[in-house]
Formats: structure tokens, sequence, C-alpha cells
């Protein structure tokens, strides 16, 4: 494990119960509100036992530097119709990269952008017996 890993994250937002209602209908995700804090929480969104990846790169399309969240989904084409029908806007439709896995960025509806990943190869689920190599 990396010292110092990234362990929170914040999305500010001008339409925060827009933005709330946003990722609970298109990536199911449970969202709380902290009375205390005055302001939603979002709790456990990474499964157990998985790393955290991140990447630094030159930017060559983008005009400014920026932090992208990638979300790991099942069908990026599938959830990309959500997103619009829920009030977010695809910036880059799905598309395949180098590795076979696909991706799609997105603005939430306040403007942030945010990416989606679907795997080349989806993790089999702990009851499954992982394929073997021939």
């Amino acid at each position: 494990m990396q010292k110092n890993p990234v362990v929170f994250w914040e999305l500010a937002s001008h339409v925060m119960e827009k933005t709330v209602e946003f990722f609970r209908e298109v990536f199911e995700w449970k969202i709380e509100f902290s009375d205390r804090l005055g302001f939603y929480i979002i709790h456990e969104i990474s499964p157990p036992n998985e790393v955290l990846d991140g990447a630094v790169f030159t930017l060559k399309r983008a005009k400014l530097p920026f932090l992208t969240v990638f979300l790991r989904v099942e069908d990026v084409e599938e959830k990309a119709k959500l997103i619009q029908e829920e009030g977010g806007f695809i910036v880059d439709e799905p598309s395949e990269i180098s590795s076979g896995s696909k991706i799609c960025l997105f603005n939430e509806p306040s403007g942030v952008t945010f990416a989606m990943l679907q795997p080349k190869f989806t993790q089999p689920s702990k009851t499954e017996e992982p394929p073997c190599e021939k």
C-alpha cells in the first residue's frame, strides 16, 4: 500500500439535492444526509479489498489541468443513456481504449466531469471459480 493513500473525495455542487439524486438513480449509491455536517455522505463506494490506482500524465487535448474520478460499470452504453435521462451530459461518447476496456466521460447535473470505465474482463464474483488459464 502507498503511503498517504486517497481516503476521501468531495463534489461541490450548486444543486446538491439534484446531484445526490443523480448518483442515486444512475449508479445506485447509498447517500445519506448528515444533520451534524450539513451535507450528504457517500459511504463505501469502493469494493472491499480492492486497490485504487491512479495516473499522472501530460495534457494533450484538455486545456486545463483536471482530476477525474472513474466509476467502474458493467455496461457503459446503458449507463450513458441513463445519465442523459437523469439530467447529466455525455462529454465523450463510450469508446474502446487500447486495453479493450470502454470509457465514457460525462458531466453530472451541476457540470462536474466524471468518467465511467467498463473493464474488458469483469472480476469473477466470490462465489464463481476464476477461469483457468490453458
